[in-house]
């Protein structure tokens, strides 16, 4: 199987033989076959079976942390989505950034907008192509590293299947999705498919904020990544909660980007006000509420100022918190300095490590 799958991670992509594979786009095979070669030369770069560098114990686990697989970089190329620190991307860079903010394990999967611009065909192949290339750099670098895997949504039918590979060939840590795809966000009735497959594995889902339709360009000159995000990661954290969908399938767990977005500071709306107004009141109440926050993770990814921080730890448990860095928009030494300004004893070592052990046991030997 690694054998067939080393194979595939370095073949030329043929995701793109059916008519028009990126539906938003109109991107033909040559394209994408183009974008890919133009791409070789990076990924040979950054390499996949870099010896591990020396470090001094590190032992934090990184839940927040992107990878850059060369043919999903080569989509975001053509549809306009790559940056900098997705170009300059390398397994070399991500390895030497985390012994300098002492992480010993980064949870991989990569950014926003993942597979959603894509068609369905292109989508399931790219999605595919990720997990794989995470599942690689696991083998390459034992206890390194570990993915949450990328799912072809929107599209169903082609998740289900995906999450039946992840989980029962690659042996997966977790899922990783998006707060919203499109005009969905995550507790609409349509995602329930997903829902109770995920539930019925006990999955962690781990999330990232995009860009939704009704959002692009709210602000002129203001990217959405800086304020939108945080803004739809806390709408479709509440949409999971008052649409009965978290109670409904309670074996999963949740981790909340950038600590929740924009959360502590609309807690109190939601805690107070929404529970004692239409369409809540009599539904739910004060403590339903704060208990589903409660059960929920956050990670420290661009919240690790001390204001930031502290908040959410009044909010929920610091049983709750775990380690994120954003890499490679952020680097892990930044949030290693925060993160130590606002824990230290006991609940240092939580955030640090022991909370992300509770959702990723198998790193308790690694």
């Amino acid at each position: 199987m690694r054998k067939s799958m080393r194979h595939r991670l370095f073949a030329s992509c043929n995701c793109c033989t059916e008519p028009q594979p990126f539906s938003a786009t109109g991107i033909s095979r040559r394209d994408l076959l183009a974008g890919g070669a133009a791409l070789g030369v990076t990924a040979a770069a950054g390499g996949l079976a870099l010896p591990a560098l020396a470090q001094a114990k590190p032992h934090r686990i990184d839940v927040h942390h992107h990878v850059v697989p060369p043919t999903w970089l080569a989509a975001m190329n053509l549809i306009g989505r790559s940056n900098p620190p997705l170009i300059q991307w390398s397994v070399q860079k991500t390895i030497e950034d985390m012994d300098k903010g002492g992480v010993a394990t980064s949870i991989v999967s990569p950014t926003a907008p993942q597979v959603t611009p894509l068609g369905p065909q292109a989508a399931a192949r790219i999605a595919r192509e990720c997990n794989e290339f995470g599942v690689k750099l696991m083998a390459d670098h034992p206890g390194r590293f570990g993915v949450f895997a990328t799912l072809p949504l929107p599209y169903i039918d082609e998740s289900l299947k995906e999450i039946a590979y992840v989980y029962d060939t690659l042996k997966v840590d977790g899922i990783g999705m998006m707060t919203n795809y499109g005009d969905k966000w995550l507790g609409y009735s349509y995602f329930d498919p997903i829902w109770q497959e995920l539930n019925r594995r006990k999955a962690t889902v781990y999330t990232h904020p995009t860009d939704a339709n009704c959002c692009v360009n709210l602000v002129q000159g203001e990217p959405s990544s800086g304020i939108e995000w945080g803004t739809d990661t806390t709408r479709t954290l509440i949409n999971l909660i008052f649409s009965g969908t978290t109670q409904k399938y309670r074996d999963i767990n949740f981790i909340w980007s950038h600590g929740g977005g924009a959360l502590v500071a609309f807690a109190e709306r939601f805690l107070i006000q929404w529970v004692n107004s239409p369409p809540h009141q009599g539904k739910f109440t004060r403590e339903q509420v704060q208990a589903e926050l409660n059960r929920f993770y956050y990670d420290t990814a661009q919240v690790s100022l001390a204001g930031t921080l502290g908040a959410l730890a009044k909010l929920v448990p610091v049983s709750q918190i775990v380690y994120g860095t954003d890499f490679p928009y952020r680097t892990a030494a930044e949030h290693t300095q925060g993160v130590n300004s606002t824990f230290s004893g006991d609940d240092l070592k939580k955030v640090d490590r022991e909370n992300a052990l509770r959702l990723i046991p198998r790193l308790k030997s690694a």
